[in-house]
């Protein structure tokens, strides 16, 4: 007959405890992974075999809650008071490129309304010949003629440096 639960938690809650530790250092996210590995095992526990090797059960099961602990910090912000200066890391142009947003307002109204709704934007062809009128073709076609005159001034541009 498999031990209570109660006992299991007892005997090896100590050397459950040193593992996160050991994995996570002191604090409140050891004491998590020690909470998490209780609870994970409690379910477990009336399907678990009676030849099973309860602490190495349980430490593999900490273990494994102590790296959940740790890739859920990796996810979590992490707040602050002041945001350090970075550049954008959505491709997308900052206020600090003023010459590209001139490029882009000297093109044709056409040109300017479908790169923003498609690529700015994130809309299908479809839905941004919907909001300015016209068909998907006549406004892929516009797109793409706006990135095509977008790239030959980059390019004069790039020359004359």
């Amino acid at each position: 007959m498999q031990q209570p639960f109660e006992q299991a938690v007892t005997e090896h809650g100590p050397t459950v405890l040193r593992v996160v530790r050991a994995v996570l250092g002191p604090g409140p996210d050891a004491d998590d992974a020690w909470s998490e590995t209780f609870l994970a095992a409690l379910r477990a526990w009336p399907d678990l075999p009676e030849e099973t090797k309860v602490q190495a059960w349980l430490v593999r099961v900490a273990h494994r809650k102590a790296i959940d602990v740790t890739r859920g910090a990796a996810r979590r912000a992490v707040p602050t008071d002041i945001l350090p200066e970075q550049p954008t890391s959505s491709g997308l142009p900052e206020a600090a490129d003023p010459d590209l947003w001139a490029a882009v307002a000297a093109l044709p109204e056409r040109q300017r309304l479908s790169l923003a709704y498609h690529y700015l934007g994130g809309l299908r062809h479809t839905e941004t010949a919907e909001l300015i009128g016209g068909t998907p073709e006549s406004v892929r076609r516009a797109a793409s003629d706006g990135l095509r005159a977008l790239r030959r001034t980059y390019a004069r541009e790039g020359a004359s440096r």
